[in-house]
């Protein structure tokens, strides 16, 4: 029923060029509480937390993939390099925490969302994830972190942030343009005018967005991390490709450019994997997302492999970012 409901939002976001009549009234009333929500927080800076050092937030307009974790990481990985300590604050989908939990790359999934172990793994940053990103971001300034990335979260408004970075699907963009639920959006199209970068994910990027390829050339074995086999080389085999990401599609075509044939297994987002989930034929691969992976090691079968991804973004995007955040750093030093 949830897969149904799903695709058939899907085919309205991004097939149609406007909502259908049932749901406009409802996008609109969400799209006027969204508006009057922000207006309010500007009105009223106070409400939202001020961090003694630079927050960078890393999100979308839209609802579901579009390749957030991928820039989160680069980010991470781009600031270590340069000498800062940064430490991700992310939500931990799907998990019910009472308090912050800082997240290490051994933690189980289930405990503590997807998302903030990938990130944990392939970064070594402290990660800390909890739905209040203000309060996890306290827990990582104790750790010694000094500067903060929200994984996510450009609609917290709670937490102020210094630099905001959107993140568009290059393929789909905007869909229709409309809110939830007759269109992709969580806020209106407009909000992009009030960011400091948008980055597009695949496809055409428009003048002023920097582009982003998200790709991955190998596949590594589940039951056994050494083993590993470039994509070209499961061509000719029997394949199912699983894949329980917000754009399943996007990882289904980066297998077919590699010249791979499979049968497709989309789920929802964050999904819960079970045994039955990733059960095969004889002689079937089972090829699924990095993200995936990290919830589908317990199940120790030699048939299921990952493939890792990378984000490359031009250089030029690196040197705009530590160009703003030294200014930033400069003006909290004196304020």
């Amino acid at each position: 029923m949830r897969n149904r409901v799903n695709n058939w939002l899907q085919r309205i976001w991004y097939q149609r060029a406007s909502p259908p009549l049932l749901l406009s009234p409802l996008s609109q009333l969400f799209r006027h509480i969204v508006l009057k929500r922000r207006a309010w927080y500007g009105a009223h800076p106070g409400a939202a937390r001020r961090l003694p050092v630079p927050v960078i937030v890393i999100g979308n307009l839209s609802v579901g993939g579009t390749g957030k974790t991928p820039l989160v990481i680069w980010m991470a990985r781009l600031l270590a390099q340069t000498g800062y300590r940064p430490g991700i604050v992310s939500r931990g989908y799907g998990v019910r925490l009472r308090q912050p939990l800082l997240v290490t790359a051994e933690f189980d999934p289930a405990q503590a969302g997807d998302e903030p172990v990938l990130i944990a793994q392939k970064t070594a940053c402290p990660v800390c994830a909890f739905p209040d990103r203000a309060r996890a971001a306290d827990v990582l300034l104790a750790a010694g972190c000094d500067l903060i990335v929200s994984d996510d979260g450009m609609q917290h408004y709670r937490m102020a942030r210094d630099i905001e970075i959107a993140l568009i699907d290059g393929d789909r963009r905007l869909g229709n343009g409309a809110c939830l639920p007759g269109g992709p959006l969580r806020e209106p199209a407009e909000r992009l005018d009030s960011v400091d970068f948008v980055v597009c994910n695949g496809g055409q990027a428009q003048p002023g967005e920097f582009p982003m390829r998200v790709h991955g050339v190998t596949a590594v074995n589940l039951a056994d991390e050494t083993v590993f086999r470039p994509l070209t080389a499961f061509r000719g085999e029997k394949l199912l490709a699983l894949a329980a990401i917000g754009n399943p599609q996007r990882f289904f075509n980066g297998l077919k450019e590699s010249g791979l044939t499979f049968a497709a297994k989309a789920l929802p987002d964050h999904h819960a994997f079970v045994a039955s989930d990733v059960e095969q034929e004889d002689g079937m691969t089972v090829l699924m997302t990095e993200k995936d992976a990290v919830k589908c090691r317990k199940f120790n079968s030699t048939a299921l492999w990952y493939v890792p991804v990378e984000a490359e973004l031009p250089a030029s995007f690196g040197v705009r970012i530590l160009d703003r955040l030294k200014e930033i750093t400069k003006v909290k030093q004196n304020g």
